[in-house]
């Protein structure tokens, strides 16, 4: 059963070169406490999305609302995760995370910061290497860094741009786990960009399948959400039972069709 909105985005679009909107009329909701992936060949605007959301670019109309207030600028409200890690070279695994915890909030003991980061910390799995600096981590590691960060500011709404798809496919699938698990513990919301059709089907409570934009007979159309679908599997789904499920090949097929005969907008 879908929750309250939490987020909505109505009507939004992004033009760099005038006439031609890389999307327009872009409009759809998030419940509080739901996981929703984006999925669309690349040019089609997801990270531009993403971006606005977060207030790291402006739309060039539309709005967005979260808990029904416009959202204009960054805020500490809204975590992100990108595909690159982003970590501060200089400081240790604690100190990144505790310099964001610190900036969430400034009246915190030092007591009170060490215990809030070695939570999130382990969390993640990184308790042993807590203390390391990030010339000392896989990738894999530096990014489960990255989503203990996030996690660790408490942000209303998470953003994820890509953050496995530089990591090779086991790591990718051990992370994939934590953050299942991370957010049904926390019921944290979340707006999830990936490539990757399984890894929308095994995350996501809903898809939204975005086209590119096109130029046709009649003349250029933008890109949109062309689709909205519900994820029709158990939420208790795992990578190991996600391909023995009933509907599991349906379900991806719709999704796969919809990458190879129907992504530019018509």
């Amino acid at each position: 059963m879908r929750m309250s909105t939490f987020l909505r985005v109505e009507r939004l679009s992004r033009v760099y070169v005038p006439g031609k909107p890389v999307f327009d009329e872009v409009s759809f909701d998030i419940g509080r406490g739901e996981f929703v992936c984006i999925i669309g060949h690349s040019g089609c605007g997801k990270t531009t999305v993403l971006n606005i959301l977060a207030g790291l670019d402006a739309a060039s109309s539309g709005y967005v609302f979260m808990d029904n207030r416009e959202v204009s600028g960054p805020s500490l409200d809204r975590g992100v995760v990108f595909q690159s890690h982003a970590l501060m070279p200089w400081f240790s695994v604690r100190k990144n995370i505790a310099f964001a915890v610190r900036s969430r909030w400034p009246e915190w003991g030092r007591e009170e910061v060490r215990q809030h980061v070695e939570r999130f910390v382990a969390m993640v799995g990184l308790s042993h290497a807590i203390d390391r600096m990030p010339a000392e981590l896989s990738g894999g590691m530096k990014q489960r860094v990255g989503i203990a960060r996030a996690f660790a500011i408490q942000p209303r709404l998470l953003l994820l741009d890509e953050p496995f798809g530089a990591l090779d496919a086991l790591t990718r699938g051990t992370i994939q786990d934590e953050l299942m698990t991370i957010v049904r513990e926390t019921g944290q919301t979340v707006f999830m960009i990936t490539h990757d059709v399984d890894e929308a089907i095994l995350l996501a409570d809903r898809i939204l399948l975005m086209s590119n934009g096109n130029e046709t007979a009649a003349g250029y159309r933008a890109g949109r959400i062309a689709e909205v679908v519900d994820n029709p599997l158990p939420g208790t789904r795992t990578r190991a039972t996600l391909h023995h499920l009933e509907g599991y090949y349906p379900f991806r097929n719709r999704i796969v069709d919809f990458l190879v005969a129907r992504a530019r907008a018509a």
